[in-house]
Formats: C-alpha cells, sequence, structure tokens
C-alpha cells in the first residue's frame, strides 16, 4: 500500500476479532510510533503497551467506550513526558504525530486500531492504573486488534470549506 491509498483508506476500527497480535506486530508500531517528528527531536513521548485482560478491563471501566477496549487484543497508552519537553504545544502536537504513525502502520499491517481520546476524562484513574509516574501525562490510548469484516466508511469537509488562499478572505 502506498502513503496515499493508506491516508486515504484508513478507518477507525471498533471491534475485533479474537486474534492475538504478536509481539513483532507490536514492536513494529512502535518503532513507526517513535520514527515521528519531534522538536529539537526530544522524542517527548513514553508508550505503555497493555496486553493483560485484567488490566485492560480495568481500563475499559475509565471510558464510554468499554466495549471497543475489552475487545482489544493491546492497547497503547501515550504518554507526554514533562521533563524531556521543551515547548509545550510542540512536544503535544509531537505526540499527535507518533499517535498517526502507528494509527497508519496499523492500517498497513492489516490490523485495526481507533485513537481512545475521550479516557483523557478519567486521567487520573488510568494514571494508578498504568501506576504512571507525576512526570508523565495521558495523551491518548490506542485500541488494537484484527479488524472484523464489516463496512467502515467516512467523510470529510470539502476543502472549500476549511482552506483559504493566503488569507481568510480569500476562499480556496
Amino acid at each position: 500500500m502506498n502513503t496515499l491509498d493508506n491516508i486515504y483508506n484508513r478507518r477507525s476500527v471498533r471491534r475485533f476479532t479474537e486474534k492475538d497480535v504478536d509481539d513483532e506486530a507490536i514492536t513494529t508500531l512502535l518503532e513507526c510510533a517513535r520514527w515521528a517528528p519531534s522538536g529539537l527531536n526530544n522524542q517527548p513521548w513514553k508508550f505503555v503497551v497493555i496486553r493483560r485482560e485484567d488490566t485492560i478491563e480495568q481500563l475499559a471501566g475509565c471510558t464510554h467506550y468499554s466495549d471497543t477496549v475489552k475487545g482489544a487484543k493491546v492497547l497503547v497508552a501515550f504518554y507526554y513526558d514533562k521533563e524531556s519537553g521543551y515547548n509545550r504545544t510542540k512536544d503535544i502536537q509531537s505526540i499527535g504525530a507518533s499517535i498517526e504513525n502507528m494509527l497508519l502502520a496499523c492500517n498497513e499491517l492489516g490490523l485495526g486500531a481507533v485513537w481512545v481520546g475521550e479516557i483523557l476524562n478519567q486521567e487520573e484513574k488510568v494514571n494508578s492504573i498504568l501506576k504512571a509516574p507525576a512526570v508523565m501525562e495521558l495523551m491518548a490510548v490506542i485500541a488494537i486488534g484484527h479488524p472484523t469484516d464489516e463496512e467502515r466508511s467516512s467523510t470529510r469537509k470539502s476543502l472549500a470549506e476549511i482552506t483559504y488562499r493566503d488569507n481568510f478572505e480569500n476562499e480556496w
């Protein structure tokens, strides 16, 4: 799959099969995430890979999307290491790029994934479950597994709705 096809065809997957995700695939996903760009190459991210069913069950209780979390074979929690940061906005943007790299890599490997951002509403509980040090700030949890065969589709706003030429007075 080429890069453009991967970008255009990736969809959030919220239902997974029972098939396990092997360590080799997880390592590939982590490698892709760590190769995201970051300001001054500070790489302000930390990853927690969660495969234990009891921990997944506990984390499922931290989100309205508990069925999706429980159905995943792997969760990856993305954290911002505040001690390694130099500019909060740039660092968080870098973590977003890291997350997107992982989502695209999942699609490339035939895995399904969804970015669970709503879990941030229960950050203290998640941090307690994962024993996160105080210098770590939860950014997201990615639920990963082999996707079911159901059809997935998505739409986007037109470029005319979101793009301007040179300034906001000139439509694209």
